[in-house]
């Protein structure tokens, strides 16, 4: 049986824990907000309507390619493609290619905050480990332009934060759908893991501060985890819809 990620793999470790995977959509949803390409999720209007729902979406289309056969994730990788130019031909125009490489950025770089954040320093090794999965998912998708190797991901990471993020009416708007649909005190929990996370580009763009309630939380919640009560803990803060989902994603799988 051939695995798209091999057993044991540091991003089986990363993608098998709810904990890290919420990390990561804090850190996208953030960021998906100011993507200069972001009017195409609204084309449909599945994200203003349901954007926790959107979002979770594309991280679980992730995590299951993660823990996939290799054929089975090649199969769930080209229905993404295929949903993608579905929408294109609606539209009739094309999603920029700098869109794609920016989900494929995203992912990476949130796996490796959110694990650092929530466990520990990511060896080279690791990084690259990493950084290699998600560039085979962008080369079954056919994104042009792609990094031949970390480095260059990292620099290329750099330049789209610089050039495809800006501050809209689009940002703004989908600001107000999160405190909609997440209510006051999950929404203050959001942006505050948002401002421990975001590269500061991010932060800066949104006006975000420090995130000083987190840093008096997320040492609490880690010794909470140590004593087996922090998945009770975190599944209070979770939107009652969402629980359940949030639960199955807690399987870590070596």
């Amino acid at each position: 049986m051939k695995w798209f990620v091999n057993e044991g793999s540091i991003v089986r470790e990363i993608w098998g824990k709810a904990d890290t995977i919420l990390f990561i959509f804090a850190g996208a949803s953030a960021e998906f907000a100011l993507n200069k390409s972001v009017d195409w999720l609204y084309f449909t209007g599945k994200l203003p309507a349901d954007p926790l729902g959107r979002l979770f979406s594309t991280v679980s289309y992730a995590r299951q390619i993660v823990f996939s056969e290799y054929d089975d994730a090649m199969r769930a990788i080209r229905q993404i493609a295929s949903i993608h130019q579905g929408v294109e031909r609606s539209r009739n125009a094309r999603i920029p290619d700098s869109a794609y490489r920016d989900v494929l950025f995203m992912l990476i770089d949130y796996s490796i905050r959110s694990f650092e954040l929530l466990e520990r320093k990511l060896t080279l090794t690791e990084k690259e480990e990493l950084f290699k999965v998600f560039h085979a998912v962008g080369e079954g998708m056919g994104v042009p332009g792609l990094p031949s190797d970390l480095h260059t991901w990292q620099r290329m990471r750099a330049e789209h934060l610089q050039e495809n993020l800006i501050k809209s009416h689009f940002t703004i708007d989908l600001y107000k759908q999160y405190r909609k649909h997440l209510g006051w005190y999950r929404y203050h929990l959001l942006t505050n893991v948002q401002m421990r996370l975001v590269p500061e580009r991010v932060k800066t763009l949104l006006g975000l501060g420090y995130g000083r309630l987190l840093g008096f939380l997320l040492p609490v919640y880690k010794v909470s985890r140590r004593l087996g009560v922090g998945a009770f803990l975190r599944n209070m803060f979770l939107p009652e819809n969402y629980k359940m989902q949030v639960v199955d994603l807690d399987m870590v799988v070596h």
